[in-house]
């Protein structure tokens, strides 16, 4: 397809992992560049469609939702990054008036969906903004939309993300903006993120209660994150690998638009298989169903590595419509 079949397209997806390691650990050269190639591939993709909308789905890592109260989805109508790693911190510029319609829609197609008057997002969301805007996150409309993948048992079942994209498109059809719908998250990862079946009470009690940690307590999870994935590419047994068959399989998903077929994956292989982080390549299967279901739509931008240095499979693709 032309240059021009993107900037003449109605509705784009991206989908693209994070880490927030990405600056901090070493990374091999040669993929160091393949991941800045496809950073900047995307980039160009996403400003030469040009969107006037964006929809974008994402994870938390305890740093805006905790046990306390963990939906499996929440829509905020203002929001701010943290500013964890070396994400930046401040307020997205939300669309306030079309998150609350967008939520109201979803409610009116019996989609239960839980609000945010003052949602609290980190890297999960902002690194994405990040690479495609820059530090000071100076983007269009955004609609951001919080996916639970680390709770359990709250972590949103795959038909389940595939009818909330379904719901979430049926929303855009009614509207004229260009909007690109952003999938931040996977693909198979298994950092050190605490369950509640964590030995020690104290570490029990910071993922269940709201609370801004100090800087002293930040600058410890950032070397314990940082030593993990020493870790996992020095190929230390008690991380889990990464499963690049896995992440291409889904990638391959992604590029077919044959969705239900991924949603006969079963919930327990996800994390088996895949890692337990790997839930959030979940925000990729919410974004992709908002666009055409088993069409293979046009793919200028598809990249993926195995890094374990990052802690990821770390995959690119952008889709247009």
């Amino acid at each position: 397809m032309s240059g021009s079949a993107i900037a003449t397209a109605r509705r784009a997806f991206l989908g693209m992992s994070h880490s927030p390691l990405l600056g901090l650990n070493p990374v091999a050269a040669d993929d160091q560049i393949a991941i800045d190639k496809a950073i900047a591939a995307a980039r160009a993709a996403v400003h030469e469609f040009s969107p006037e909308l964006i929809v974008l789905l994402g994870p938390d890592h305890y740093n805006g939702f905790f046990n306390e109260l963990m939906p499996p989805f929440c829509i905020g109508s203002q929001a701010t990054a943290v500013g964890d790693y070396l994400s930046p911190a401040g307020p997205l510029n939300v669309a306030g008036e079309l998150a609350i319609a967008l939520a109201e829609h979803l409610m009116d197609k019996h989609f239960d969906i839980a609000v945010s008057r003052r949602m609290w997002v980190d890297h999960g969301f902002s690194q994405a903004l990040q690479f495609l805007w820059g530090d000071e996150m100076d983007t269009p409309p955004v609609i951001p939309i919080f996916m639970n993948a680390v709770a359990q048992p709250g972590i949103a079942r795959m038909a389940r993300c595939k009818a909330l994209g379904e719901g979430i498109g049926s929303f855009l059809d009614r509207l004229p903006q260009r909007t690109l719908l952003i999938g931040s998250g996977g693909l198979s990862h298994e950092p050190p993120v605490p369950t509640l079946a964590h030995p020690d009470p104290a570490v029990r009690e910071r993922i269940t209660v709201r609370s801004t940690p100090t800087e002293q307590e930040r600058e410890l999870k950032t070397e314990r994150v940082k030593a993990a994935g020493l870790a996992l590419a020095n190929g230390d047994s008690w991380m889990k690998p990464l499963n690049p068959e896995w992440d291409l399989q889904w990638m391959d998903a992604m590029a077919s638009g044959q969705l239900d077929g991924l949603c006969a994956m079963s919930e327990a292989s996800i994390g088996a298989m895949a890692g337990n982080s790997a839930h959030e390549s979940k925000t990729w299967l919410v974004a992709r169903s908002a666009l055409p279901a088993n069409t293979r739509l046009p793919c200028p931008v598809r990249t993926y590595r195995a890094i374990p240095s990052l802690i990821a499979g770390y995959g690119v693709m952008f889709m247009h419509h």
